[in-house]
């Protein structure tokens, strides 16, 4: 497309910083790369096939892991057939699943339970198709999975040896825990306990006759701390690619690396409150918080110039409606220096939260500078 200015596209708008993308993606390969592993990237962050073509252009790449079944099948359509589907699957997806691996998808899915994985297998026996299983592992009382010590992971194993139209290709796990870790040390040593109690799962499996050939780890900040990944066949992360106020919180990446924003215009005023009023509220910036409990709050978002310059002061989206974004000084009662936003101009907020963000829309606009030069199409919902 021909490159337009930003004052020319109608606000609120997500924007993506081509550069800054493409350094992200390539920091990630050449570590990981260098590590001897491949990533497995999490498209889910988002759901764009020019975004994943930039990641596979970075190279170290096996495959993509999706978080929903219309992304699996999007992506399918667009060529991809190494895919993983990355939330615990449940019987009345089956149907759905059979159908793209009866096209050809190298389609995997994940379960962490014996009684779920009962309820999979009895389906399974109802398709003239073979069914790849992942066993979801909790390494850190996160989140889903099962203990890695459990004797429920030698049952859930067996079970799924012994099915009819099933395969057991191994384990994987997400430290989503890491995204409490605020020291490199934190991130370095949960990335080692992500990857150790992963290979033990692994080896306990193996030593019960059970076939454990993959074993998938990751999340964004323990794949950019991790230091040794001998025996780990993938690294899954996601949010690298845009990064986020989450991720420059904990220190896994500057304010600077930041590719996404959301760009905003100035519809108003309340001076005697020292708000600046938008039209980007939590229907553009989304709901998330996640730097709520973090030493520097970010509230909706960290506002910048039009250009990603600092505004001199700490102003943030203190409060958001639906469609009305509430910009003021992040300490309280601190006045405003309205020159700075002057009405109908433009701002850049940057996100807590890249994949939240990033859902709001459908579509991304590929920035240089002041300028969109490209338009990549982006897929939402189930």
């Amino acid at each position: 497309m021909k490159p337009i200015r930003l004052t020319e596209r109608t606000t609120p708008c997500c924007l993506i910083d081509k550069a800054k993308l493409q350094r992200n993606i390539a920091r990630l390969s050449s570590h990981i790369g260098g590590l001897g592993c491949q990533i497995r990237p999490h498209v889910k962050t988002h759901k764009s096939i020019e975004v994943t073509k930039e990641i596979l252009t970075g190279g170290n790449v096996k495959g993509i892991t999706v978080s929903t079944l219309k992304e699996a099948q999007f992506f399918f359509q667009h060529g991809f057939t190494d895919i993983l589907y990355a939330v615990g699957i449940v019987p009345n997806k089956l149907p759905q699943v059979a159908e793209m691996v009866q096209a050809g998808c190298d389609l995997k899915m994940v379960l962490d339970n014996p009684d779920m994985a009962q309820l999979i297998v009895d389906k399974a026996r109802q398709f003239e198709c073979d069914f790849k299983f992942m066993i979801e592992l909790d390494t850190d009382g996160h989140r889903s999975g099962v203990d890695p010590k459990s004797d429920e992971l030698i049952v859930v194993g067996n079970c799924l040896k012994n099915a009819a139209n099933v395969e057991l290709l191994g384990v994987m796990t997400h430290a989503g825990e890491s995204y409490s870790c605020f020291t490199t040390e934190a991130q370095l040593a949960m990335a080692r306990q992500e990857r150790d109690l992963s290979l033990l799962a692994a080896k306990r499996l193996r030593a019960h006759g059970i076939d454990c050939h993959h074993v998938s780890i990751g999340s964004s900040p323990t794949a950019h701390a991790i230091d040794n990944l001998d025996g780990i066949t993938e690294v899954r992360a996601g949010v690298y690619v845009f990064f986020d106020l989450v991720m420059s919180g904990l220190g896994v990446c500057s304010q600077d690396d930041i590719a996404i924003s959301v760009l905003a215009s100035i519809i108003g005023y309340q001076k005697d409150k020292n708000w600046v009023i938008t039209d980007a509220g939590w229907m553009a910036m989304s709901r998330d918080r996640g730097t709520a409990n973090h030493p520097v709050d970010q509230g909706y978002g960290l506002v910048k110039s039009v250009l990603g310059e600092s505004l001199g002061s700490d102003y943030i989206v203190s409060d958001a409606n639906q469609e009305h974004g509430i910009i003021s000084q992040r300490v309280a009662n601190l006045a405003t220096d309205f020159e700075q936003f002057p009405l109908a101009g433009l701002v850049r907020i940057l996100p807590n939260h890249a994949c939240s963000t990033a859902a709001q829309f459908d579509s991304f606009l590929v920035v240089e500078d002041d300028h969109v030069i490209d338009e990549w199409q982006k897929i939402t919902g189930w």
